[in-house]
């Protein structure tokens, strides 16, 4: 295990600094940038060459995964998680809790699935779409419809539709006999959970504290490290077999285009836009200048980005090897940090802490994946023991209670604290 502790760090790291910066994109799109990144470090951090050549539909799994939980609408969860109530506090650290690990089960079982996915034993994709699908509407239906179960009102509940859309993928995998990628869905729900909560509690001291920091964004990288953490523990210990079968052909090129091509462009129309960047940097002395440089060079990035994931397909199909994954992985990672420079206003010299700790994050993983040991050992698992996974969850959920007092008995009333619950 001790081994291990580098990979699996490399995961986290990988996971939480993409998350970080997605903070200055957000929605679906902006987590599946995130999760795309997660993948590639996993693929890398794993050393297993099979999986080099799924590099494409991995990153592809990953970045729906994650990214679907970007419907979810948690901003007043966190504002219930600053309150001076312990029934409120404890009731928005367990909500986020239940979000983060909604992220991390269906970024996690999506990872999984992929990775397992072989010619003797095929994920029915197109069954298990249908499936999720089915299971999110009916949640919501269920749930927010029929019951009127609202967990942050006003705002949206798709957490409802997450929920069913994930218990149903559990529901695919149990009856298909994908017991390693449960494990990998529930380690990486379990890691996001706990994220994402502690990220708020640790965002609550801070303020508190009157740290001159984004904390915020540690939040977001709290959510990302623990949730890439548990995922990368899920895979790097569980048990997976040797696969001599490679993705079709138009598989990786469809994944490539959607992971390489229309992710970044999405994001781009979205978040970088010469409309968009003129509301954020209208602070600037000439923001028409400011917001056209940003606009050419965030466009010259993304064409980038398009440009060698295309030339990499063409020239290799699926002949991966751990060089190329590692340029994919650099590339995408780097150009994800470099846009969130020039959307927070790098060109009206906006320089902002937390956007070079992206970067001292991005070398830290590059020096330890140069030091990397085998990423598997020979006690892997496969089974899922549900006694043990109960205890998981109820320490984790007392941590967030201990957490909960804390925070209350740290702090009078403060910006953003909402209550759920009258007093």
């Amino acid at each position: 295990m001790k081994k291990q502790v580098i990979n699996i760090l490399i995961v986290g790291m990988a996971l939480a600094t993409a998350w970080a910066v997605r903070g200055q994109f957000g929605h679906e799109q902006g987590a599946a940038w995130a999760g795309g990144v997660g993948a590639l470090a996993l693929i890398l951090a794993s050393g297993r060459k099979d999986w080099y050549r799924k590099v494409f539909t991995v990153t592809l799994a990953s970045a729906v995964g994650w990214g679907a939980g970007g419907m979810i609408s948690y901003g007043i969860v966190v504002g219930y998680g600053r309150s001076t109530s312990l029934e409120n506090a404890f009731y928005g650290l367990l909500m986020l809790f239940v979000i983060g690990g909604l992220y991390g089960l269906m970024g996690g079982g999506l990872v999984g699935l992929s990775l397992d996915s072989s010619a003797k034993k095929k994920v029915n994709w197109g069954m298990l779409v249908a499936e999720m699908v089915a299971g999110g509407i009916l949640a919501y239906y269920l749930l927010v419809v029929q019951l009127e179960y609202l967990m942050t009102p006003p705002r949206g509940e798709m957490w409802a539709a997450c929920l069913g859309a994930g218990l149903a993928m559990l529901w695919h995998m149990a009856r298909h006999q994908f017991h390693s990628p449960i494990r990998v869905a529930l380690f990486a729900a379990l890691g996001a959970g706990f994220g994402f909560a502690f990220g708020n509690f640790l965002q609550t001291i801070g303020d508190v504290l009157e740290i001159k920091f984004n904390m915020w964004n540690v939040m977001e990288y709290n959510i990302g490290f623990w949730g890439g953490v548990g995922m990368a523990y899920g895979v790097f210990t569980s048990r997976w077999d040797e696969q001599s079968d490679t993705p079709q052909s138009w598989e990786s090129r469809i994944a490539m285009l959607l992971v390489f091509v229309a992710l970044p462009f999405i994001n781009f129309f979205d978040s970088m836009g010469y409309e968009t960047l003129m509301k954020r940097i209208n602070s600037a002395t000439n923001p028409e200048l400011v917001s056209a440089l940003s606009t050419i060079t965030s466009a010259c990035i993304i064409f980038a980005i398009a440009c060698i994931g295309i030339w990499k397909y063409s020239k290799l199909k699926s002949a991966f090897g751990r060089k190329d994954v590692l340029l994919l992985f650099g590339v995408y990672l780097a150009a994800y940090i470099t846009c969130s420079y020039i959307v927070s206003g790098l060109f009206a010299g906006t320089l902002l802490l937390n956007h070079h700790l992206y970067w001292i994050n991005f070398l830290v993983i590059f020096w330890l994946m140069s030091k990397q040991f085998p990423a598997f050992n020979e006690h892997s698992e496969s089974e899922i023991n549900t006694r043990k996974w109960l205890f998981y969850v109820v320490c984790v959920v007392f941590i967030i209670l201990i957490l909960a007092v804390i925070s209350v008995s740290s702090h009078g009333e403060m910006g953003g604290a909402h209550d759920r619950f009258a007093a």
